[in-house]
C-alpha cells in the first residue's frame, strides 16, 4: 500500500460529515477551504417560453469553470437556464467559389486611357489587382507600338490590350499567368511599327495567328476551272450588270478619236470641245465621290458608288464630297482639263473594234490539247485607264494565274491619231514619264493575251465589265466580285475593291496618294484572293444573279 502525499488535505471533503471512507483524501477540519464545483447541468422542470421575461445569472455559478473559448462562458450559462430550448450543432460556414474560369470578363476601355478590368474576384483564378497591373503593362506597350496610327484610332491600344489580356488569361493558369504576360510583352517589342490599321503588326496574338492561317489557306487554294465553275455568271446576269456580250453593229475603229466634237465633261458636267491640247485649269471638279448627309446628325442612304450606305429617317439632307467634305454647291477642290467617258457600245466600237476571245485549240493526231493550247483555266485581270481624245482608253494590263503568279503586265500606248488628255494619275498610277516606255498597242496586246486567254478561260475581276470594255473584248465566262459581294443597298450600287479587301482579307490596297495611284497587279491579286475567300467561307453558295 502506497503512502499518501497529502495533496488534498487543504481541501474540505465534499461529503462532509457523511463521508464514510476509512482513509479520506480530503480534510474534515472546519478551517479547510471549499473544493471547486464540478460542472454539471442541473435538472429542472420545464417552463413555458412565454413566462421567461428575464434571465438572471445564478449566484452559485462557478467562476472557475475551465473553457476553451472565454466568450462561451456566458453562452453556457444562458443555455443552462434555457433548458427547454433544444440545441442544434453549429452550422459550418462553407466558402463558395466558382470552379469555372471567367471566359469573357467584363472590361471597359475609357477612350484613349488605360482600360479597366471589371470581373468578379471570386470568378478569377488570378487576383484582379494582378491582372489589372498586367493589363496596364500591355496597354503601355500597345501605345508605343501604335504610335503612328493612334491619332486616327485613339481606342485601338485599349481594345487590343483588353483582348490580349483575356487571351492570355484563358490560355494560362494561376502559376503561368505572369510569365505568359511577360512573353507577350516581349513579342510586342519585336513587332515592326505599323503604318496603318491593316498592317500585319496590328492586332492581338490571336488576330495575327488567325490572319496567318487565313493567308495560308488562301495561298494553298489553287483556283481551277472545276473549283470556280459554279461562280461563273450567266448571260442574263452579265447583261444586267452592263457587260457587252455581242460585237456591236457598225464598222469598228472608223472614228478613233472625237477631236473637235462637243462632249460633256465627266468631271464637272459642262459641255466642251475635244482638243488635242486642252487647257489644264479649265475644269473645277471634285475627284471624290458624293454622299448625302443630314445636318441634324442623322445619316441618309448614300447612293454613291463609294460603298457607304447608312440609313436615316429625319434631318435636312445635304450633299458633300468625300475628297474635301465640301458642299456640293461649292466650287470644286481640284483643277484640270475637261475629259469625257463613253459607255454606249456603238460609240466604243467606232473608237476601237470589239472582238471575241479566240476559241480553244484542239489536238491533232498525236499532239495533246495541252501542247496545242497554252491558255490558262483561270486568270484574274485588271486594267488602268487614262483619258484621251478617244475617250477613256486602257494604258496598263495586268494578268495573274490561278495561283496569283503574274503572267502579264504591260503598259499600252495609244493608237495613231489618239492623243492623251489626262493620265488620271491619282487612280491609274500612270504618269507621262512611265507611259513613254510603252511599246505595245491595244491590238498587239490582245494578240499577246491570246496565249493565256481563250473562250473557255474563266476571267476574274472587280467591275470586270469596265476592263473588258476598254480591252474591247467579248468574253462570256466571267466571275465578278461586285456580284459575289453585293452592296447592301442593292444594284446598281457597288462596294469598292479596297473596302472588300480590307474587310475580308485584312489587307490595304490602293493606299497610294495622288502621285502614286493604284496598281493593277495588286488589284488582280486582291480579286483572286476574294474569290478564294468566298470559296473557303461560303461553300455551297450558288451563283448570285
Amino acid at each position: 500500500m502506497f503512502s499518501t502525499l497529502g495533496l488534498f488535505q487543504s481541501l474540505s471533503c465534499p461529503e462532509g460529515s457523511k463521508c464514510s471512507r476509512p482513509w479520506c483524501l480530503f480534510s474534515h477540519t472546519s478551517d479547510a477551504s471549499q473544493p471547486p464545483l464540478i460542472a454539471s447541468v442541473p435538472v429542472a422542470r420545464p417552463r413555458a417560453l412565454s413566462s421567461i421575461t428575464t434571465i438572471s445569472r445564478p449566484t452559485t455559478l462557478p467562476s472557475t469553470i475551465p473553457a476553451k473559448r472565454p466568450h462561451e462562458l456566458s453562452t453556457s450559462a444562458t443555455s443552462s437556464v434555457q433548458k427547454d430550448v433544444p440545441t442544434e450543432p453549429p452550422i459550418q460556414r462553407v466558402k463558395t467559389a466558382s470552379t469555372t474560369r471567367s471566359v469573357a470578363p467584363r472590361t471597359t476601355a475609357h477612350g484613349n486611357g488605360v482600360p479597366i478590368l471589371r470581373v468578379t474576384p471570386a470568378q478569377s483564378q488570378v487576383a484582379v489587382p494582378v491582372r489589372q497591373t498586367m493589363l496596364k503593362s500591355l496597354y503601355d506597350h500597345f501605345v508605343v507600338l501604335y504610335e503612328a496610327i493612334l491619332p486616327s484610332n485613339p481606342t485601338l491600344a485599349s481594345e487590343h490590350a483588353l483582348r490580349q489580356e483575356e487571351e492570355i488569361y484563358n490560355k494560362s493558369t494561376k502559376l503561368t499567368y505572369r510569365n505568359a504576360v511577360i512573353n507577350s510583352i516581349a513579342a510586342l517589342k519585336r513587332r515592326p511599327i505599323p503604318s496603318g490599321v491593316s498592317h500585319p503588326s496590328v492586332g492581338t496574338e490571336g488576330d495575327i495567328a488567325a490572319r496567318i492561317e487565313s493567308q495560308k489557306q488562301l495561298s494553298e487554294l489553287r483556283l481551277t476551272r472545276t473549283v470556280v465553275q459554279p461562280l461563273v455568271m450567266t448571260m442574263e446576269t452579265m447583261r444586267y450588270w452592263g457587260y457587252i456580250t455581242e460585237v456591236p453593229h457598225g464598222e469598228g475603229g472608223s472614228k478613233p478619236d472625237a477631236k473637235n466634237q462637243v462632249k460633256q465633261c465627266e468631271r464637272c458636267g459642262q459641255s466642251f470641245t475635244v482638243r488635242k491640247d486642252p487647257k489644264k485649269d479649265e475644269c473645277y471638279y471634285h475627284w471624290g465621290r458624293p454622299f448625302t448627309k443630314s445636318i441634324n446628325g442623322m445619316e441618309y442612304p448614300n447612293v454613291s458608288i463609294c460603298g457607304i450606305f447608312e440609313l436615316g429617317l429625319t434631318g435636312e439632307k445635304l450633299r458633300f464630297y468625300s475628297c474635301c467634305s465640301k458642299n456640293a454647291n461649292e466650287d470644286g477642290c481640284s483643277r484640270g482639263c475637261h475629259v469625257f467617258y463613253e459607255t454606249d457600245p456603238i460609240d466604243l466600237h467606232t473608237r476601237h473594234a470589239f472582238s471575241p476571245t479566240r476559241p480553244p485549240k484542239y489536238s491533232h493526231g498525236d499532239i495533246s490539247v495541252e501542247a496545242c493550247d497554252t491558255a490558262l483555266d483561270v486568270v484574274a485581270l485588271d486594267c488602268e485607264m487614262i483619258y484621251t481624245t478617244g475617250g477613256m482608253r486602257v494604258a496598263r494590263i495586268s494578268v495573274v494565274d490561278g495561283t496569283g503568279t503574274e503572267v502579264f503586265d504591260e503598259l499600252i500606248r495609244m493608237d495613231d491619231d489618239v492623243d492623251i488628255i489626262d493620265y488620271n494619275t491619282r487612280f491609274s498610277g500612270i504618269c507621262q514619264e512611265k507611259h513613254e516606255k510603252a511599246f505595245l498597242t491595244l491590238l498587239s496586246a490582245r494578240q499577246t493575251l491570246d496565249a493565256f486567254i481563250n473562250s473557255e478561260t474563266i476571267i476574274i475581276g472587280h467591275a470586270l465589265e469596265n476592263d473588258l470594255k476598254t480591252l474591247r473584248m467579248i468574253h462570256h465566262r466571267c466571275i465578278d466580285t461586285v456580284v459575289l459581294f453585293p452592296h447592301r443597298a442593292g444594284p446598281p450600287y457597288r462596294r469598292s475593291l479596297r473596302d472588300l479587301a480590307k474587310e475580308h482579307l485584312g489587307t490595304v490596297i490602293q493606299a497610294g496618294d495622288g502621285s502614286s495611284g493604284h496598281s493593277s497587279v495588286e488589284d488582280s491579286v486582291a480579286t483572286l484572293d476574294l474569290v478564294r475567300w468566298y470559296i473557303l467561307n461560303k461553300k455551297g453558295t450558288s451563283q448570285q444573279s
